[in-house]
């Protein structure tokens, strides 16, 4: 392979983890009873947060020492403490990502490991449930800062923590012989999460009851952890939102000339893929004579490693305790943390990527060619019988509902299954087509969920009524999971646990629409034809 055609063939790969077109109960306290201290103790110092509305907010709170010089691609290390009081009201940069709509101008801030911390103003009998929100990106975009928690906090009653990690180049990058090669990131979100054992209580958090969450590249960390050893003791449950363990895409699937692949590939690649990009990297890096390779690149300009970030979007396996074997072997083969999940995807998760293709002009010629580029000339006459063209409105709903089913949703389901062998597993569909992050004709598509359970970028986007009501019983079943480990509760439809066989699941919709209710997950995406053809 050319170092040209290697290059393209990456940034395919990262690209593939984001869509084109993107971006209860009740305290138990009495009502006139409020926590309104903006001043906390960390166990490196006391933060001054503020309040607003019905939240106390605490923004910018480190939890690792800033990874640069010496510390760039080194595992996470601790936070040096302070004195006096430190503002927490104010969010921190963004870790190093090219420009996005969660990074207007991009970032090349490696100061950029920081939480931000939400919870109720309204006194709680007791510590509350702690959520921990992984953001999603492809592993080379967004960050925690983008999620406003109040509506989660306030409504479910728990303390809700989002996280930023390094990403792309400064959380993935390897070289022959670094340790933690390809897994910076990975360790980030671990150093997040004993932040919270430490210091949970000092927001009125229980450590004893730690929810992870995350959506996309944040439900396959999420997955990650579920499968890392040593995140053993960090968490009592986990919510993966459009991210599985088994997540892999196939050949020309979201993008023309994509390779198949998977998030996690073994660290001997990560580390071919950094020697090779180093190599031709070179003059910009501007080693000195008779320095180290890896003493250069701890030196460069992160302007410089930024502009080739999306190169390392995919996290190591092997070779390190942080996560021995692929996730999907590990949950294969049940070596995974016994905690309950909650796993869902999207119902038009791929229409987002529909663009890749001629801008999304798809007609009923290209439709056939499409199948035969991702499944080949031997098994595309299956695909197209068990999807014949004639059963939607378009070759691209057509197309849409393979790879939709093929990429996201079967391999969502083929983690459930396994997972549900040993622990409680709650499977869901979000289907509401008219979210207002989706585009038209794109439906219930890839991070369209959002919304109904946070403020995004600062704002909160418009909902109907009914959608409205829909956000109150997602944000009430998210919480009474995390506080409980079942998402059941009052004034919301009754959903059951994955058992044995088809993987059965709430579809959540307005009640305009279809509404929630129960649907056999495993039936409506073809999964026992996608499992057969593989």
């Amino acid at each position: 392979m050319t170092r040209t055609t290697s290059k393209k063939l990456r940034l395919a790969l990262a690209l593939a983890l984001v869509p084109l077109a993107l971006l209860t109960n009740r305290a138990t306290a009495a009502p006139d009873q409020a926590d309104t201290s903006t001043d906390v103790r960390t166990d490196a110092g006391v933060v001054r947060g503020k309040v607003s509305g019905a939240a106390r907010v605490f923004n910018g709170i480190p939890y690792a020492a800033p990874p640069v010089r010496e510390l760039r691609w080194k595992a996470p290390q601790p936070v040096k403490p302070w004195q006096g009081v430190r503002d927490a009201t104010k969010l921190s940069a963004a870790c190093p990502q090219l420009d996005n709509p969660e990074a207007p101008g991009g970032s090349t801030t490696e100061d950029c490991l920081y939480l931000n911390v939400t919870t109720a103003t309204q006194q709680a009998t007791k510590p509350r449930a702690v959520v921990v929100w992984i953001p999603g990106g492809g592993f080379f975009s967004g960050a925690g800062n983008s999620y406003g928690a109040a509506k989660m906090a306030t409504r479910g009653d728990v303390v809700v923590v989002t996280v930023n990690y390094r990403l792309g180049i400064f959380g993935f990058f390897g070289y022959p012989g670094l340790p933690g090669s390809g897994t910076y990131g990975v360790q980030d979100q671990q150093a997040a999460l004993r932040w919270v054992q430490r210091n949970a209580r000092a927001f009125g958090g229980d450590p004893r009851n730690v929810t992870v969450a995350g959506e996309s590249a944040g439900g396959m960390s999420v997955c990650t952890q579920l499968t890392s050893p040593t995140a053993t003791g960090l968490f009592d449950r986990a919510v993966m939102q459009s991210g599985s363990c088994a997540f892999d895409w196939a050949d020309n699937s979201q993008y023309p000339g994509q390779a198949a692949d998977s998030p996690w590939i073994p660290v001997r690649r990560v580390q071919e893929n950094g020697a090779e990009w180093t190599k031709e990297a070179k003059d910009k890096l501007k080693c000195r004579p008779g320095q180290s390779t890896i003493d250069c690149l701890r030196a460069a300009d992160p302007a410089v490693l930024v502009e080739d970030t999306q190169q390392f979007t995919q996290v190591a396996y092997g070779g390190t305790a942080v996560l021995p074997v692929s996730p999907a072997k590990a949950m294969d083969a049940g070596w995974f943390h016994r905690v309950p999940v909650l796993s869902g995807n999207n119902h038009d998760e791929a229409t987002g990527w529909l663009a890749a293709f001629n801008g999304g002009v798809i007609t009923a010629a290209d439709y056939p060619r499409l199948v035969t580029d991702m499944v080949g000339a031997k098994k595309a006459a299956a695909v197209l019988r068990e999807y014949p063209l004639s059963q939607y409105e378009s070759a691209a709903a057509a197309w849409a509902t393979v790879t939709t089913d093929r990429v996201w949703s079967c391999n969502q389901v083929a983690t459930d299954q396994d997972a549900a062998r040993k622990v409680p597993v709650y499977a869901y569909e979000f289907a509401d087509k008219k979210s207002p992050l989706s585009q038209p004709g794109q439906g219930a598509a890839h991070a369209t969920e959002l919304p109904y359970l946070f403020s995004l970028g600062g704002y909160d986007f418009p909902l109907s009524p009914t959608q409205e009501r829909l956000s109150e019983q997602m944000l009430d079943y998210w919480t009474a999971f995390a506080r409980t480990g079942n998402p059941n509760g009052p004034d919301r439809p009754y959903w059951s646990p994955v058992d044995r066989g088809d993987v059965k699941g709430l579809s959540l919709a307005p009640s305009d629409q279809s509404g929630v209710h129960q649907v056999n997950l495993t039936d409506e995406h073809h999964c026992s034809f996608w499992n057969r053809l593989k």
